[in-house]
């Protein structure tokens, strides 16, 4: 038998690594187990390789859980405030892209040498690859049996991630081990995630790949899982379907059968808003096409196609009815489709879902069934919007979690 750890946290991820070197600076031993060769590759590909670490903006407005409340302890705690003093602390150079988006200047690997350098400071014994082959619970402890033998503990902190990018090594692992002892898991499912289409669905705008466009989009409903949602994002076109921050915000409120909603001049930014009736009335377009007057608004290709969509082309706009421009109108302004699916795990950036939040202590992120066994990161049904939120629930949440053990 090794020595009796104060804690040991399987998953050597972001919230893993942050986790046990707050816990180790607070003067814990603190034994880390991944079964990865490698650690945080899930940061080092995040943001394009520059690692979107945080938002200013963060909030528990942007979370999705069934209980909306739970984050709330935790973010206000650990808000981002606090990592970009530490990511300053550190020399990292960052910069602020989009709505309070903060990446790293250089790399993401610059994140993840942070978190080493913290464990270290906190003197946390890291080991991998090592394989969990079980956990179980005595009267004082818990014992954990790995593929380097028998590990004694007085806590658990499982922080093993979701399920998106399996080829990095993504299980299921923290939601199993929540089922063993017992704990409600909310079904998980791909969220932050590219939509596909069928052909009857997506008509000819598949011909339109690779275009972006800034627009409004709408998805769930209050009847739904997490409610209703509404962004102002760019939306991109693919072969496969929609993608673009827009849809990859709205998958996660979006449920199998529903529409989406887009408006796409939603998001034009012209001082006092976008007039689409002063566009469609003005009495300088009457003698200009149809798609000429759209094109002015729209790329040309997504001007053509919306033209093409009212049998439009080649009219000149006086001898389009009041019908006509009304019926036009509104697709541009409400075009409502039916997603076929998500793009799945591969694709997903974040997981929905996980450990039910009722069954957790949103002070200290431990099973309420089970003294000494805790949940953070990932795993747990609390998912962060696009733009940092994520990495922002991993650092608040490992706070947390170090300041119980």
């Amino acid at each position: 038998m090794s020595k009796t750890w104060d804690a040991i946290i399987i998953g050597g991820g972001a919230a893993g690594l942050f986790c046990a070197g707050v816990a180790g600076q607070l003067g814990k031993k603190v034994l880390v187990l991944d079964h990865a060769p490698v650690l945080g590759e899930k940061i080092r590909i995040s943001g394009g390789g520059r690692c979107n670490f945080t938002n200013l903006h963060s909030s528990p407005a942007n979370f999705l859980s069934l209980n909306p409340h739970f984050a709330k302890s935790a973010l206000a705690r650990y808000p981002s405030s606090e990592f970009i003093k530490l990511v300053t602390a550190h020399g990292i150079a960052y910069h602020e892209k989009h709505q309070g988006q903060l990446f790293c200047d250089d790399s993401a690997k610059q994140i993840i040498d942070l978190l080493f350098a913290e464990c270290a400071k906190g003197k946390v014994t890291i080991r991998n690859p090592v394989s969990v082959e079980s956990l179980t619970q005595s009267d004082s402890h818990w014992v954990i049996h790995t593929s380097e033998g028998i590990e004694k503990t007085q806590a658990v902190v499982m922080a093993t991630g979701g399920l998106p990018v399996p080829a990095i090594g993504a299980t299921a692992y923290a939601l199993d081990i929540a089922k063993q002892f017992d704990l409600n898991v909310i079904e998980p499912r791909p969220a932050l995630v590219p939509l596909s289409f069928t052909a009857e669905t997506f008509g000819n705008l598949s011909d339109l790949a690779g275009l972006s466009v800034p627009v409004r989009i709408a998805a769930g409903s209050k009847g739904q899982r997490y409610g209703a949602c509404r962004f102002q994002e760019d939306l991109l076109l693919t072969h496969k379907g929609l993608s673009g921050p827009a849809v990859l915000q709205a998958s996660s409120y979006w449920s199998e059968g529903e529409p989406l909603h887009v408006d796409w001049l939603g998001a034009l930014e012209r001082p006092g808003g976008f007039n689409c009736d002063e566009l469609f009335n003005r009495e300088d377009n009457r003698l200009k096409l149809a798609e000429t007057i759209l094109s002015s608004v729209f790329p040309q290709r997504l001007a053509k196609a919306f033209a093409e969509q009212r049998n439009l082309i080649g009219r000149k706009w006086a001898e389009v009815s009041k019908k006509d421009r009304q019926a036009l109108k509104e697709l541009i302004t409400n075009w409502s489709v039916k997603p076929a699916g998500t793009l799945g795990w591969k694709k997903a950036e974040v997981m929905l879902g996980g450990v039910d939040t009722k069954d957790l202590d949103g002070q200290t992120m431990m099973s309420r069934k089970h003294a000494g066994l805790f949940f953070i990161g990932e795993c747990v049904d609390v998912t962060g919007h696009l733009g940092g939120h994520n990495f922002q629930w991993a650092w608040a949440s490992g706070f947390a979690c170090a300041q119980a053990l």
